[in-house]
């Protein structure tokens, strides 16, 4: 007779094979609805195996464990927020949720659920129960509520993307593909064969498809409008390279304006960026101008080290006004940036909205910023999980190697029309930067455009007066009335 702990081990190997190819393929996780409905189902089916096997209800702590074990020996290599251990702090606890937490839902709960039904299948087949009818049926209500939690776990992640028709115009969701990697672009237009406007979302691993959609649809009646999901976002979730490089990033941005040049038959695509997405953007169109009709850059990078170096001097100086006596002695113990990696950089992050706030009256969007937009129908349930640690990891991996760069000294000019906006209310350190690298750039057309009322999203904060600014942009590059 097999010994019920030999029994349990012989169904081991499938879960650790399981997590093997798991840890491959998704080493993140599933990134849309198409793997996590394989994830799901291989995952139960492997589960019912391993509980069939082993006529055991260990199986449901031993399949998991093995599968567990398995992914992260598999992903070992990478490194980032998302697969590093855990951290102790906000946004550590924000990445475990929504990175190992989701990646859990979608595999181990599968896996406990197939184990529990494998292994009292196998149990009735050879009538051996073993429990009195109280313990039996309350096992079998907590297997089938757990298995009612899967059920709901499926539906929702097998609701697709999708994004409103436009009657007559252009409104899809689509990829392109560039060194073998998938990009997720959003595009929307009233009239398809009006000018192209690429946006470019601000943080690696950043997605502002939400963004776009709730505040700023007027574009649509002026532009074709294609929103990118930079690698690592959502929609391009599985392109995230393992070291991404600036001049991957620049190389990704060209490979999608020329996609859209060619897909729309236009010579030249206008360039939209936002913050840390000005840092591609602008040495895209430096290196690139034969691609762009125009080039505006919002809340515009000029010196990462001197903007954080700055942003950091003024909230410890608003911690110690607003009575946050630790807070600001832990910044001033760590000292101003540059950092390695997010999590010294999180104090700066996530009291920003807070040390540098102003009146939002009126404002499109308020101080939640990104968070505040994910109830769009582009963003399925799964993507809305994947922002945050999009973000994370495309900060942690890329930022800290940008410190060096300071565009006063390595961009003086640039060959298309520029606008540059802010908000009235933008960090003032940013401020200053601008205003010194506008004062010395040479460009066929500049113009800095201050946007009351507004912060560093002032784009979404205020998106009537940026429209404005748009039409004339189309207007005085395309000489298209306005």
């Amino acid at each position: 007779m097999v010994r019920p702990v030999v029994r349990v081990l012989l169904a081991v190997p499938l879960p650790v094979l399981w997590g093997l190819v798991a840890g491959w393929w998704t080493p993140r996780g599933p990134g849309a609805e198409g793997p996590a409905l394989v994830s799901i189902g291989v995952s139960l089916a492997v589960g019912l195996a391993a509980g069939w096997l082993s006529r055991s209800r260990w199986a449901m702590v031993a399949a998991p464990v093995a599968y567990a074990v398995a992914v992260e020996l598999a992903r070992i290599r990478l490194r980032g927020p998302s697969v590093d251990r855990p951290h102790l702090s906000g946004f550590g606890v924000v990445v475990l949720l929504t990175g190992r937490g989701v990646h859990g839902t979608l595999s181990l709960l599968p896996l406990l659920v197939g184990a529990a039904y494998g292994a009292g299948i196998a149990r009735r087949s050879v009538g051996g129960e073993g429990r009195g009818p109280v313990l039996r049926w309350a096992g079998r209500g907590a297997v089938g509520v757990l298995a009612a939690v899967l059920a709901l776990v499926t539906v929702g992640v097998a609701v697709p993307a999708r994004t409103d028709p436009i009657p007559g115009g252009i409104a899809e969701l689509t990829t392109v593909t560039t060194a073998g990697r998938d990009l997720g672009l959003l595009i929307r237009g009233v009239e398809p064969a009006a000018p192209v406007l690429l946006v470019v979302p601000g943080p690696p691993g950043g997605s502002e498809i939400g963004s776009v959609r709730r505040h700023l649809a007027d574009l649509e009646r002026h532009f074709v409008v294609a929103t990118w999901d930079r690698a690592g976002a959502p929609k391009s979730w599985s392109a995230f390279p393992p070291a991404p490089t600036l001049d991957g990033e620049v190389a990704d941005l060209v490979a999608v304006a020329e996609h859209l040049r060619r897909r729309f038959g236009r010579d030249r695509v206008h360039l939209l960026a936002h913050s840390g997405g000005t840092i591609p953007g602008l040495l895209a169109v430096q290196r690139r101008p034969e691609l762009f009709a125009s080039y505006v850059g919002v809340g515009q990078v000029v010196s990462l080290r001197e903007a954080d170096a700055s942003q950091h001097a003024d909230t410890v100086a608003w911690a110690r006004r607003t009575g946050r006596a630790d807070l600001a002695d832990r910044m001033s113990a760590q000292g101003p940036p540059p950092y390695e990696d997010i999590w010294a950089y999180e104090p700066l992050l996530t009291n920003e909205p807070a040390a540098f706030d102003f009146d939002r009256s009126g404002n499109s969007e308020g101080a939640g910023g990104v968070v505040e937009n994910l109830g769009v129908p582009e963003y399925p349930l799964l993507e809305k999980a994947h922002l945050l640690p999009g973000f994370i990891d495309g900060w942690d991996a890329l930022y800290p190697r940008l410190q060096g760069l300071d565009f006063r000294a390595e961009v003086r000019r640039l060959d298309v029309p520029t606008y540059l906006v802010d908000g009235e209310h933008e960090v003032p350190g940013r401020l200053r930067l601008l205003d010194q690298w506008y004062a010395q750039l040479q460009a066929p057309r500049k113009e800095h455009v201050v946007i009351p009322g507004a912060g560093h999203r002032s784009l979404f904060q205020r998106p009537g007066p940026f429209v404005e600014l748009m039409t004339r942009v189309r207007a005085e590059t395309e000489g298209v009335p306005r």
